[in-house]
């Protein structure tokens, strides 16, 4: 990708998890580094997912409409931009952050948002139950497919 190919823009994948706050921690920085804009994108699962759990012991879910979860998932990608930031702030100048929500599956909606982006950040683990021993389905997903460099944050241990 040439320089002039980039858009100046790093993308970080949030779900409200801690793995989340801490890559978007890292992409803040990231984009610091590289004069950017930073990018959250909250991915939910549109109702015609949620379609196929409306069967057998949970068919009285109700299931919610597209305006509600996409709703649901702009607060939630505000809400970590609003945890993280302020303590960031002290740090340096926070670059400008914007937050957006989208349907589909996380992996491949991240690795659309980031085409000709300057990276992706994710955390290496999420909400998700089953994912991969060694790297979680979402992290693995976006190393495999996307076009830009992908880093995945892991949380910190303690001693």
């Amino acid at each position: 990708m040439t320089e002039d190919a980039a858009q100046d823009v790093v993308v970080c994948g949030v779900d409200g998890s801690a793995g989340s706050r801490y890559a978007l921690k890292e992409a803040i920085r990231s984009a610091v580094r590289r004069h950017a804009r930073v990018q959250v994108v909250a991915v939910y699962e549109p109702p015609e997912m949620w379609a196929a759990m409306s069967w057998g012991a949970m068919g009285d879910l109700s299931i919610p409409d597209a305006e509600t979860l996409h709703q649901r998932g702009l607060e939630l990608a505000q809400g970590v931009v609003d945890e993280v930031t302020p303590a960031m702030a002290t740090e340096f100048t926070l670059p400008e952050v914007t937050v957006e929500a989208r349907p589909g599956r996380p992996a491949e909606e991240l690795v659309d948002v980031a085409r000709g982006a300057d990276e992706l950040v994710v955390g290496h683990r999420g909400r998700r139950g089953f994912g991969s021993l060694v790297l979680g389905s979402v992290g693995l997903g976006c190393v495999l497919h996307a076009t830009c460099p992908v880093t995945i944050v892991p949380e910190p241990t303690t001693a």
